[in-house]
């Protein structure tokens, strides 16, 4: 993969033939998923839709974490306006990493209907100008939404001017929302733009030797007068995601380091800084494959940085899995079993009151596909039934996931971004007792009146043997006291018809 020469990344219908739409069994998504499954996920669709997710905003999950830095948001006022709500856990999160970092700092450039017809560039240079003299950042970054995209103001020609002027490194950052219907093409917008920007202009190479400027090529890009070392280097690179706590970070921490291992984690509340020395690290590992896979194929094509891309450590089960392949390429596997079977021990005598409490429970969980597979393995850990699963997408980093969970061949499988209503009509069918969803959506979610439990959150633990025992505390809590829901359904239905609700969930989706 070296798309790094080009202006922005392919988007993932092209790149991952990832599929936005299905309705059937586990069984038959699995089976639609394989590579000759005929391109009936890649290609399937909907004859309506109810809300979609929106790539330059989940840039932003990214991009708002970056410490020494000012973002200005290219577009209308009312892009990125959700950063108003975030402002205040952005300066909370990034002070965990380092105290003396600032809060969000974020611009915009308030296109409106002249700017449409004259074009936003001026706009654009004032607003950088502004931050380079206000601010000083280490690096002012500029999402671009639809408008500018539309009109065609040349962003990388306005950076290209103005990089001289400027001590901060400019990073532009195309992420329009109409590109793509798969709204994870935000991450590779955004890792785009950091590999271009950032990890491409470094004076630091792996092992800290010099890299050579000589890589515009794309034949050129993998630094043959670099010689890794990574049997030697213990570092670890572990690609966080905006969703997860610091706790979860600290949890990883505490099991790679018990093993002999270094951490350093990033993009996530991460400065320019942090990723040049990424280059020195010994192994590039992912967390979430959705989230990662473009940054770390880049960093092993044009840096020979080896990387490990597989399961999400949330559960024992994927936990374990994740260790083990860590601790393979470091030559202690020995260690890590010893680990294991520890946490493993610890673990089982933690949850036995919870497994009484919550055995037998019907759960239905939706959200990001390799975030709810991972999960649903705590459910089973918990002897709890999953009755079913939405997914924002599907594509082939949710494969390590299936091989943790047991007999859910016939568990029914939504694909779908957002889609409330698909949502609404299969928990009014299949019943479940709790819902674990995704953040974004939960405020229609719960109006089923269910006990609701978020899938993810900055201030929550789920992963690692610490967090299978988080969500199973949380779980019981929430069984104990679902009232709010419950008032919630009463005094605030949801707005869909009984006709809906009569109908096939998947009337809509429209297979290729």
């Amino acid at each position: 993969m070296n798309y790094s020469n080009a202006k922005t990344p392919p988007v993932r219908e092209e790149r991952l033939r990832a599929g936005i739409a299905f309705g059937g069994s586990c069984a038959r998504l699995r089976e639609c998923a394989k590579a000759d499954g005929g391109g009936c996920l890649n290609l399937a669709s909907r004859a309506f839709s109810q809300t979609q997710g929106c790539q330059f905003t989940l840039s932003l999950a990214i991009l708002n974490t970056l410490r020494s830095a000012v973002i200005i948001m290219h577009g209308p006022i009312g892009c990125g306006a959700c950063s108003i709500g975030g402002a205040g856990s952005s300066k909370t999160f990034k002070a965990l990493r380092d105290p003396s970092s600032e809060g969000l700092i974020w611009l915009n450039t308030h296109l409106d209907e002249a700017d449409v017809i004259s074009g936003g560039e001026q706009k654009l240079k004032d607003a950088i100008l502004y931050a380079e003299r206000e601010f000083h950042p280490d690096s002012i970054i500029i999402p671009v939404s639809c408008v500018p995209s539309l009109i065609g103001d040349d962003v990388d020609a306005v950076v290209a001017e103005l990089q001289e002027e400027c001590a901060a490194q400019l990073i532009p950052v195309h992420c329009p929302g109409f590109k793509t219907k798969v709204m994870a093409t935000a991450y590779d917008d955004v890792y785009h733009g950091i590999l271009r920007r950032i990890v491409k202009d470094s004076e630091r190479g792996p092992d800290n030797q010099a890299v050579s400027d000589e890589h515009d090529g794309e034949h050129d890009n993998v630094h043959e007068d670099v010689q890794r070392t990574s049997a030697n280097n213990r570092t670890v690179n572990v690609l966080n995601v905006s969703s997860m706590s610091r706790a979860d970070e600290l949890e990883l921490q505490r099991l790679l380091e018990a093993i002999g291992l270094h951490v350093r984690f990033l993009p996530c509340y991460s400065n320019g800084l942090d990723f040049k020395l990424a280059l020195e690290g010994g192994l590039n590992v992912s967390i979430c494959g959705t989230h990662d896979d473009y940054f770390l194929e880049h960093l092993k094509t044009l840096y020979d940085m080896p990387f490990i891309l597989d399961t999400m450590p949330i559960g024992r089960k994927n936990t374990a899995r994740w260790l083990r392949l860590i601790a393979g390429h470091f030559n202690v596997s020995e260690e890590a079993e010893r680990l294991i079977a520890a946490e493993d021990k610890a673990l089982d005598e933690a949850l036995v009151p919870f497994r009484a409490a919550l055995k037998g429970k019907r759960v239905f969980l939706g959200g990001g596909e390799v975030r709810v597979l991972a999960t649903a393995e705590i459910i089973q850990d918990l002897d709890m039934e999953i009755v079913g699963f939405k997914g924002h997408h599907i594509d082939r980093f949710a494969e390590p996931m299936w091989a943790q969970l047991e007999g859910v061949d016939s568990v029914t499988f939504n694909v779908a971004t957002q889609q409330p209503f698909e949502q609404a009509n299969l928990i009014r069918r299949l019943k479940p007792d709790l819902l674990i969803c995704h953040s974004g959506g939960n405020n229609i979610a719960a109006k089923s009146g269910l006990p609701l439990l978020p899938l993810f959150g900055p201030t929550y633990q789920y992963m690692g043997y610490a967090g299978a025992f988080e969500v199973a505390r949380r779980i019981k809590r929430l069984f104990v006291n679902s009232a709010f829901n419950r008032n919630l359904a009463m005094h605030c239905p949801l707005p869909y018809r009984q006709t809906w609700y009569d109908k096939d969930p998947f009337s809509y989706i429209k297979e290729s």
